[in-house]
């Protein structure tokens, strides 16, 4: 059975602002020193499918712009547009039909548009063993990441050994339930069982299979859905989509399906991953100088310590003195100051401008 990629980018990187901008959001940014975030995510797909069948979900206000992106790279009519953001549900349910209506079904392989993989190779192993795992099985199959500390701002997969008779190097394991972010206890003693992974938002399945479970579990979903499908190829299409997909309702795949779903399989990735979720995970991405700084700036530093410094500007330094503990973004327009305790919390200043005069800046 044909794979096929789907990559979601349609968050808006809140916790990156004000280097992600609703105009540009933190998929588009280049965050990892090599390209833009939804460009190695597609790379990295192109060892687990072809890049003729990588497709993008994404905002309809970014479309064009992803298409010039990935120009050359991925296919322009594989650039799929939300004309609103319904969550990750919908966004999944979306790539499916397509694939099912335009080329019968295939095997899903979907990842965020916004995550770094540090190890490329074995991350390719983990996805390829995903996908026998899903076309012998038709489980909805999800890539757990070992965990390495106590993590308070991931959510948890319990699994459990079963045997399969299926020849993959990684050993699936059976998902018991899908647990939210815990408290730091909490987190120490799944660390200490070693029963739980951390949960990456990567799925591997069948179109077929996962439209099933859409129409068991998500019926009005589902409903929407086949209404897309129907007018797919046609020439109302695009009519269709503007007019049904902002009403269908918002839930994430993990809530809608996830954690209801009788038949879950879990494959252990260990291959350096982390999903950028705001400033402070920098320090994974690119390592620390010997005074534990991230430095991604021109920057001139005098008794500096623990800092993340980007700059987004050339032309502008960065000069610190004195000071531990702080991320200092700078943009041509903008520069952000805060204790990087605080680093998930940037996201506040988008509800505290929107509105405002300052408004402009997000």
């Amino acid at each position: 059975m044909k794979t096929y990629g789907v990559i979601m980018a349609g968050g808006g990187g809140t916790r990156f602002w004000p280097l992600s901008r609703k105009s540009r959001p933190k998929q588009f940014l280049n965050l990892s020193g090599k390209d833009t975030m939804v460009m190695d995510t597609a790379n990295r797909l192109s060892s687990i499918v072809d890049k003729d069948d990588i497709m993008v979900v994404t905002s309809m206000a970014h479309r064009d712009m992803t298409i010039q992106l990935t120009k050359g790279t991925l296919k322009a009519d594989h650039i799929l547009g939300e004309p609103a953001a319904r969550n990750t549900a919908a966004c999944i349910g979306y790539a499916a039909m397509e694939i099912v209506r335009k080329y019968e079904d295939g095997i899903m392989v979907i990842v965020p548009s916004d995550h770094f993989v540090k190890n490329e190779v074995e991350y390719t192993s983990v996805m390829k063993d995903a996908v026998t795992l899903a076309e012998q099985t038709n489980a909805l199959v999800t890539v757990g990441i070992k965990p390495v500390f106590p993590c308070t701002g991931y959510g948890y997969i319990k699994n459990t050994d079963m045997k399969y008779d299926i020849d993959v190097i990684h050993t699936p394991r059976k998902v018991v339930e899908f647990v939210e972010k815990p408290d730091l206890e909490t987190a120490e003693g799944y660390l200490e069982s070693g029963e739980y992974a951390w949960n990456s938002g990567m799925f591997v399945w069948k179109a077929s299979t996962i439209l099933q479970y859409f129409e068991r579990l998500l019926p009005d979903i589902y409903e929407y859905l086949v209404k897309i499908g129907d007018a797919m190829g046609k020439s109302n299409e695009a009519d269709v989509i503007n007019e049904l997909y902002p009403q269908i309702p918002k839930i994430s795949i993990d809530y809608g399906i996830m954690e209801r779903a009788d038949n879950v399989l879990m494959l252990e990735g260990d291959f350096g991953w982390n999903d950028v979720g705001s400033f402070d995970a920098l320090e994974q991405v690119y390592g620390t100088d010997e005074w534990g700084n991230v430095r991604m700036a021109d920057a001139c530093t005098i008794d500096t310590k623990d800092c993340i410094l980007y700059g987004a500007c050339s032309d502008k330094l960065i000069a610190t003195l004195g000071v531990k503990n702080l991320v200092i973004a700078q943009t041509d327009d903008v520069v952000l100051v805060c204790d990087k305790s605080k680093a998930q919390e940037v996201k506040q200043f988008i509800d505290a401008m929107d509105g405002t005069p300052y408004s402009k800046f997000l």
